[in-house]
This record gives structure tokens, sequence and C-alpha cells, in this order.
């Protein structure tokens, strides 16, 4: 989304003062943004959702190429699903009205307060997880029940706390983060949504970076060339363009006057040898390596910036047409060990939120993997993912007894080319790495000007969303990032056009 946006603004807004190439390591547009088709439904491997639709360019795009509507069926076209029905390990019903709505109520209320920037940082915890958690004892402190009672084997108390995790795992997948305590909590109160409908797009999120594609002349993207190293010049120098991109296999290294680095914030780290995050020990591919090597301040913020694995499980039930299932939350024990474990659960599924229909009356369900079990789930053949989902949901909804045909799955993690989903501010991080990220080299000095000696300007410029503020982790951020950059160097020449005249 950021290269496409970015290259789509410099051809359309400059006429012929730029000879761009758009380099992309794979054999098809789109990156993090994948629409495919399974069981006869539309669903997204990739982005999903456009957040909020009041100002989102992504909503403007797809309402411009009528792209909101489909005779065909596709993924949460019916919007979230609002009716769930929560269900304790083992088969029980969770009381929604003594349990599940009030828990849900008070997580609400925590988040909206961190969002807001009203909620306390303790500097011993200043992190998502612990925040929450705290608001879940006061909860109970405030209670005159003391924790009785609870329904069959649960105690009270054990209930909230599997309703409550339901919670705590939709927001790992919501930001990637394996554990809500890497999440720093004071950087919540700056991303921020549109407002409006969360919704899904008919004719495919593949749409919109077709679309963008579409209007660069042919032969501008190339296909195929897997970045491994760019060179370029902080002390001025160079021929043929002051930076050089280097190529796995035959190809020839191109040199440039600019590069727009669009690449995930995964490969970057995995550049520095980084990756452990996670969940991986060691990244599966080098990366891409800056010679020289990159300024400590963008090391930094690639350092200390989040990038977690979140992962789409589609499951395709057999043709029983008078089978339904709901849009079941799953309320997992907590307890490190306990009777009520259902052991045959695996362990890459118990801390998945949910099960659902991916629409109203259809067969393909749909469950999200986060973090390490996401991880351990692309591991895994189609075969022990099929045996897995079939014990969950046995342990779930035994008299639904739905049977799984086959999956569709997608593998974030391993992809060399991503090495993971999307990033968060994390513990130790701020906004202000995020725009550190953005920013171009070699880093300007402050003194405006410069000799001959001094190195060409903007020669590495970064897009995409891990280099957004306010908008990091989602397809808009990316799209808002590949403008800025594109403008960054129409402005540039606009400024070296005018000094020239004069």
């Amino acid at each position: 989304m950021a290269g496409l946006t970015a290259a789509h603004r410099l051809y359309t807004s400059s006429g012929d003062l730029f000879d761009l190439c758009v380099v992309e390591a794979s054999d098809r547009i789109g990156g993090r943004i994948l629409t495919a088709e399974f069981a006869g439904d539309r669903v997204e491997m990739g982005a999903t959702w456009i957040h909020g639709i009041g100002g989102s360019p992504i909503y403007a795009m797809a309402q411009d190429l009528q792209a909101l509507t489909d005779p065909r069926p596709w993924e949460r076209m019916d919007g979230f699903p609002t009716d769930p029905l929560t269900i304790a390990e083992g088969g029980a019903i969770v009381d929604p009205t003594r349990v599940v709505a009030p828990v849900t109520a008070l997580y609400r209320r925590l988040m909206d307060s961190a969002r807001a920037g009203d909620a306390p940082v303790d500097p011993k915890d200043p992190d998502v997880g612990s925040f929450l958690r705290r608001g879940l004892e006061r909860y109970r402190a405030s209670r005159s029940d003391a924790g009785g009672g609870g329904e069959g084997d649960w105690t009270l108390e054990a209930l909230e706390d599997a309703v409550f995790a339901i919670h705590e795992n939709t927001e790992r997948t919501c930001t990637s983060a394996d554990d809500l305590r890497w999440l720093d909590l004071a950087a919540e109160s700056e991303y921020r949504d549109f407002p409006g409908d969360q919704i899904t797009i008919a004719k495919g999120y593949s749409r919109i970076v077709e679309t963008l594609a579409a209007a660069i002349p042919p032969g501008v993207i190339r296909f195929g060339r897997r970045l491994r190293r760019i060179e370029w010049c902080p002390d001025g120098g160079g021929s043929g363009g002051p930076v050089r991109l280097h190529f796995e296999g035959d190809y020839s290294p191109i040199a440039a006057d600019h590069v727009i680095v669009t690449v995930s914030l995964g490969v970057l780290k995995a550049g520095m040898g980084l990756g452990k995050e996670v969940g991986l020990g060691s990244p599966p591919g080098p990366g891409v390596v800056f010679s020289p090597a990159l300024p400590d301040f963008k090391r930094g913020a690639i350092g200390r910036l989040g990038f977690g694995v979140v992962n789409k499980l589609f499951m395709e039930m057999d043709d029983d047409s008078e089978r339904f299932f709901p849009f079941l939350q799953m309320a997992f024990d907590q307890a490190e060990s306990s009777a009520r474990h259902v052991a045959k659960i695996p362990r890459w599924l118990r801390r998945t939120h949910s099960i659902c229909p991916i629409y109203g009356g259809s067969r393909v369900l749909l469950a999200w993997l986060a973090g390490e079990e996401a991880v351990e789930f692309e591991s895994l053949s189609d075969e022990e993912i099929i045996r897995g989902a079939h014990a969950t949901l046995d342990a779930f909804v035994p008299a639904v007894h739905p049977r799984i045909a086959r999956v569709k799955r997608t593998g974030w993690a391993r992809d060399p080319l991503f090495l993971g989903s999307y990033s968060y501010v994390a513990v130790g991080s701020s906004g202000d790495d995020l725009d550190l990220m953005a920013e171009p080299l070699p880093r300007e000095s402050g003194g405006g000007g410069g000799g001959d000696d001094a190195p060409p300007p903007l020669q590495v410029l970064f897009a995409g969303e891990a280099t957004h503020r306010t908008h990091y982790s989602t397809t808009h951020g990316a799209y808002f990032s590949g403008i800025r950059e594109a403008n960054r160097l129409l402005q540039h020449y606009r400024y070296t056009s005018s000094l020239v005249q004069q």
C-alpha cells in the first residue's frame, strides 16, 4: 500500500520529473493485502477492515470504485457480529447478564480510559496488560458478594477471568502483541481510528492496490526482485546516483537518486539481527541490510518498536445445510492447572477468543491467532489443524458437532518478505519512535545549505504503517505514509526549482 501509493502520487503529480521504478520482491502486488476465494466466499488473507469511514482514504477509494457491494458473499458482509454466545471450556453457557455483560463493560471502560489518555501510568508497570488486570482487581474488591456464586465447577472469579481473557485475546489480534504487558499504556492515547462503522470491502481489499497499480505505466513495477542491501552515501560522493540497491540472485544493482523503503518493520528488524519478539527465535530470512549501517537513531527506533504476528484460520464445515453455528466466544480456564482443562484442546488454540462464521449462515468459520500461538500454528499440517479444531469445537459446542472438511490459512511470521503482521508501540518505545522511523537519510543537520561536499539529500526515505504516529498498524496509515514521502520529494524539487529560478 505505501509503495504503490507513493509511486502513484509521484507519477500523477510530477509529469516526467521522476524516472520511477517500483521494486517488488514477490510475484504479486499488495504486500500484506491479499484477497482470496475459499468455499465460494471472498476472504481476506491480510488486511480485513476499514477502521472507520469518516475521513478514511481507503473508504473513499472503495466508494469511488463501487467496491463496497457485490452480489457474491464476502467476509463480514453483515458487519461484526453483535450476538455472541459465550461458552466456558467444557461446554457450559456463561451467564450473559451476571458475568459476560459486566465484565465486558468493565473491559471497555478500561480501554476507553487508556485511549482517552485518562489511565494512570504506573512507573513500575507502564503497560496495558498490568493496567487492565489492576482494573479487574479493583472491580472485584468493590463487589459485595466476595466472589461467590459460580456455575458448576466454575467459581465466579474463574468465569470472570475467562471472559476478561476473551477481550484481552481480542486485543492481542488487534495490536499483534503476544502479551498485553508488552504494550505501552501511555501510547494508547495517540492511536486514532476514524469515526463511523468498521466495514469490509465487498469486492476485496486487493481491488484498492490493483487500482493504484493500474495508473502506473507498464514496466515500472519489477517483480521477483528481493532486496538484500541498500548502499547510501552519508558523507557525499557516489557515482550513478547516491543510492544503490542490491538484489538476491543474478539481478544487476539499480542506482537511484532516491529510494522510498516500504519493507515491513519485521524485515528491517531482521536486517539488524532482531526478530525474537514475534516468537521466531531467529528470523527465517536475512532482511534488508544497509551499507553503511543505519545511524543510531534509526536503529534504536527499529529495535524498540514492537512487531507481532496475527494469522487467520478459515475452516469450511461439511455440507450439512441444517447445521447452525453461532458466534462463539470461548472462555478458556485461566488457571495453570485445573480439572476444568480439556486436555485434547491444543495449546495453539487456547488463546483464540472466538470462532464464528464469516457472515451469518456461512459454512466458513474463522478463528484469529496471535503471538506465539500464531507462529506455532504455521508449523502444523492441515490435518493437525483440523484435529485441533475438532477437539476444541467438541469441548465447547458438542451438540452442534461441526466437522471441518478443509482449511485455508495465513502464514505471515515465516514469510521472509514480511516476518510478521503489523507494528505496535512496545514498552520502552513511544510515538517519537514512529516519527524517527519516518525520518529520511541522511538526517538533516539543521544548518541549512551545505557545500559541494555535502551528501545528496533525501537518499533513503521510509514509508509504511510502522512510520505513522497515529495510524500505525493500518492500511490507511500505510497510505498516508506513501503520500507523505512522495510529497517530501515533490516539495524538495519544487523548492530546488524555485532557488534555480531566483
